[in-house]
């Protein structure tokens, strides 16, 4: 059983007009096995939440912790985090030319084990997840991501997932630009990842389509910089029932914050 525990984090990034708080006292606990929907407007910091446990440089801390079975994330550097155990899917995975993705993946996963699956096994584990995930073969020797389209790119970043096994997973908004089919394939590959592995997941979200299919035990709702409320799935259904209006500072409007 592994824990991950965010204490008072506070986090700002520097603008045009100055540098501006974002994260305003996050307070969060998630175990092994729970799954967590964060859900919020635009511009309300959940995805500099999610970039700043995964050791962005654009965000600074500037108090709290986030500790993954008591060792504290911020003072890792971001490679030190993903040995640690903290897995991040990106809203817009970047593309890496000249890094094939069997090679890619294969140096990750020799990094966060310490030492180098075996070729025969390593070919077939991801030759099989890759059928699982509807890829096709041939993108195991394309560059990281270059060329992929948006659903692609996704799957992509489900497989790393799947071959990683990491101890916490992030997943920003993995559902943005996903049609219904490929929505349906990313969900079932983060939920056989998740059976198989037993991780944790920190699920940011603007919508519950992705929550028919990976089952929230708990969804916050993150406004003006830290959780503001919290309960079981049915709060995820009040919210696509009543928006996010309350929960906004007077005055302001959703396009205003983003």
């Amino acid at each position: 059983m592994h824990t991950l525990e965010i204490k008072d984090l506070y986090a700002s990034v520097e603008t045009k007009e100055g540098r501006k708080q974002i994260l305003k006292g996050v307070n969060l606990t998630v175990k092994s096995g729970e799954t967590h929907a964060i859900m919020g407007p635009n511009g309300s910091g959940k995805s500099t939440l999610a970039y700043t446990l995964a050791g962005h440089p654009k965000y600074e801390i500037e108090q709290g912790q986030a500790l993954l079975d008591g060792q504290d994330l911020l003072l890792m550097t971001p490679d030190e985090r993903a040995k640690a155990g903290l897995f991040l899917a990106m809203q817009y995975p970047v593309e890496v030319p000249g890094v094939s993705m069997t090679n890619f993946l294969r140096t990750a996963k020799t990094e966060v084990d310490g030492k180098a699956p075996a070729i025969r096994t390593w070919t077939k584990e991801l030759t099989e997840a890759m059928k699982r995930l509807k890829m096709d073969p041939k993108f195991a020797t394309r560059s990281v991501n270059e060329g992929f389209s948006g659903g692609e790119k996704k799957r992509a970043e489900v497989l790393q997932l799947e071959m990683l096994a990491p101890k916490f997973a992030i997943l920003d908004e993995t559902d943005s630009g996903l049609d219904v089919d490929a929505l349906r394939i990313v969900s079932e590959g983060v939920n056989r990842a998740k059976e198989k592995d037993n991780f944790g997941i920190l699920m940011v979200t603007h919508y519950t389509r992705i929550l028919k299919y990976i089952k929230p035990d708990i969804v916050h709702v993150f406004a003006d910089g830290h959780f503001v409320k919290t309960g079981g799935p049915e709060l995820a259904d009040e919210l696509e029932e009543r928006g996010y209006d309350e929960f906004m500072p007077e005055g302001a409007s959703e396009s205003a914050l983003a």
